[in-house]
Order: C-alpha cells, then sequence, then structure tokens
C-alpha cells in the first residue's frame, strides 16, 4: 500500500463499504488483504520502549499499535489510502502488525531451515549465521534488520 498513488484505492470502496452487492455480484464474504511497510519505524520503537521498560515484546497490544501505525498511514501523503474514504470510513476489520524479531525467533529460522534442509543443527553454523545477521538499533543490536529472510541464503557460506 505504500507503493499506491494515493486516491488509487478509492476503487475498491464500494466492495468494502455497507453495499455488498457490486455489478449483481456479492462481495460480503470477500476477504481483502492489504500490505504496508507503512508504521514499521513506529512499530519498532514502541517494542523498543517495550523492551527498556522490561516488557516482553509478547506483552505489546495491538491497541497499542494501531494508532501509531494509523497516524502514519494518515500523516503520509505518498501512502495509498492517505485521504482515503476506506480509512475515514474504517472499512478496514483488522490490522495485523508484525514486530520486529529478536535474536532468538532468528536462531529458531535457522534451526528451521537446517531441518528443512535434512542437516543436523551445529551451533558454530547457528551462531556465524547469527553473527552474520544486522540487528539493530546499533548499542543494544535486539532486533533483526530482516528478519529471517536472508536466513536460507547465509546458511550456504557456513556449511
Amino acid at each position: 500500500m505504500d507503493k499506491m498513488p494515493p486516491g488509487l484505492m478509492e476503487v475498491l470502496r464500494p466492495f468494502l463499504g455497507s453495499s455488498w452487492v457490486v455489478y449483481g455480484t456479492n462481495y460480503r464474504k470477500a476477504i481483502f488483504i492489504f500490505i504496508s511497510n507503512t508504521g514499521g519505524e513506529q512499530i519498532n520503537q514502541v517494542a523498543l520502549e517495550a523492551w527498556r521498560s522490561r516488557r516482553d515484546r509478547e506483552e505489546i497490544h495491538l491497541q497499542e499499535l494501531e494508532p501509531v501505525i494509523s497516524r502514519a498511514v494518515l500523516d503520509n501523503p505518498h501512502h495509498g489510502f492517505w485521504h482515503s474514504g476506506i480509512m475515514e470510513e474504517h472499512l478496514l476489520d483488522a490490522v495485523v502488525p508484525f514486530l520486529p524479531l529478536q535474536r532468538h525467533h532468528v536462531r529458531h529460522c535457522v534451526l528451521n531451515e537446517l531441518a528443512q534442509l535434512g542437516l543436523e543443527p551445529k551451533d558454530e553454523v547457528v551462531q556465524a549465521v547469527l553473527d552474520s545477521t544486522a540487528f539493530f538499533p546499533e548499542h543494544e543490536q535486539l532486533f533483526s534488520s530482516n528478519g529471517c529472510k536472508t536466513v536460507a541464503s547465509r546458511i550456504a557460506f557456513f556449511l
């Protein structure tokens, strides 16, 4: 959604609104999934503040993140939902934020990838992949910059 020009999403508004039938087709059970990176920095900030307050990331509630994400979307004039009737009329049912992954999450990704390759997990391989993964913020090194996206490609370097 963050790559869509503002206003383009208005074409979907009839399908999401109170009128379920459009051009003779009932869209009541249709599911629309909108993906966006907007709000990622704000989500990371909430996760970092939770960590600094000694709260686990699993203790972060959706109610803490929804207003932060909504503000990031609504304040961005380049976002597909900027000044959108879809947002103004509250036509979205749910927001599903993806929290940043911590080191132990990435470790699980490495172990899962090794298992999928049919390889026995070796501590030195797991540690080498973790050490080659970028984490942020600079001083705390808490969250993976790329999640688990690069794990599969990194494993081959350390076998």
